[in-house]
C-alpha cells in the first residue's frame, strides 16, 4: 500500500500509531486509491485526519420549524426529522403509527438506533434485523468522524457497545455507508407483513438534520399501511422504527 500510495513504509506506520502526523489531502488522496475507498469510505477518512473543513457551528439539535411543518405535510406519508445521530425530533402521526407510542418513550430513548437495538418490543419489527442494524451503524460512524467532539454521540455508542452485543459485534466490522434510500421488510402485529421503500433528504441550510420518508413498496404493503392506519388506537400497539 506505501508503493501505491506513494509513501514509505515507517510513514504508513507512524501513521497508523497515531504518532503526531497530519497528512497533507494529497496524501490523504493517495491512500484513498490505494485502498479503493468509495465516496463515503473517502469522506470517513477525510473526517479522521480532520481535513475536512470544520463547520462554524455545533451540530443544530433543535428541529428547524419549516422542517417540523414539512414533515406535518408530508402525511399520509409517514416521515420523521432526525439528527445526525438519529434522535427523532419530529414525527408525523402515520411514522408513530408505524413506529410505537413516542409519548411512552422517554425524549433521552428516542433514538432510531437505541430502540431497534435495546428495547425488546422492537426485536421482531424488521424482518432483515441484521442488515438494517449493520447499515445504521456503518451511518453512525460517519457521523461519529464527522462529529468527534460531540459528547453526546460519544455516550450513546459507549452504552450501545457495552449493552448491545449485536451493536459491538457490527462496530467492530468498521463498515462506513451512508444510505440515502432503500427498502426495509417490516412484521407488524396489527398490519402483518409489508415492505417500505424510504428516502432521505438532507436539507442545504441543516446538513446535520434529515427528513426521512416511508412509502409503500408494493400494493399489498399499501393495503397493510392503510389497515394500520384504520385500527383503534386500542389495538395498534406496533412498535418498531
Amino acid at each position: 500500500m506505501a508503493e501505491l500510495a506513494g509513501v514509505s513504509t515507517d510513514y504508513i506506520v507512524r501513521l497508523e500509531q497515531g504518532r503526531g502526523l497530519l497528512p497533507s489531502e494529497e496524501v490523504l488522496e493517495a491512500l484513498s486509491h490505494a485502498l479503493r475507498l468509495d465516496d463515503d469510505e473517502r469522506a470517513y477518512l477525510f473526517d479522521l485526519a480532520r481535513r475536512r473543513l470544520p463547520s462554524p457551528d455545533k451540530p443544530v439539535t433543535a428541529p428547524a420549524p419549516e422542517l417540523a411543518r414539512l414533515v406535518e405535510d408530508l402525511s399520509p406519508l409517514p416521515a420523521m426529522l432526525v439528527d445526525h445521530r438519529y434522535d427523532i425530533l419530529v414525527r408525523n402521526r402515520e411514522m408513530a403509527l408505524l413506529v410505537t407510542d413516542f409519548e411512552l418513550v422517554p425524549p433521552s430513548r428516542r433514538d432510531t438506533m437505541w430502540l431497534c437495538l435495546m428495547d425488546p418490543a422492537m426485536r421482531d419489527f424488521y424482518v432483515e434485523r441484521e442488515r438494517v442494524i449493520s447499515e445504521g451503524i456503518a451511518d453512525l460512524r460517519a457521523a461519529w468522524a464527522a462529529h468527534p467532539d460531540d459528547q453526546r454521540l460519544a455516550d450513546m455508542l459507549a452504552e450501545l457497545r457495552a449493552g448491545s452485543e449485536e451493536f459491538a459485534r457490527a462496530w467492530a466490522g468498521h463498515d462506513v455507508k451512508v444510505r440515502g434510500r432503500g427498502s426495509k421488510p417490516l412484521c407488524l402485529p396489527i398490519a402483518g407483513p409489508l415492505t417500505v421503500t424510504f428516502e432521505v433528504l438532507v436539507p442545504l441550510q441543516d446538513p446535520d438534520q434529515r427528513v426521512i420518508i416511508y412509502r409503500a413498496a408494493d400494493p399489498d404493503s399499501r393495503a397493510a399501511l392503510d389497515r394500520l392506519v384504520a385500527a383503534p388506537a386500542t389495538v395498534r400497539a406496533s412498535p418498531g422504527v
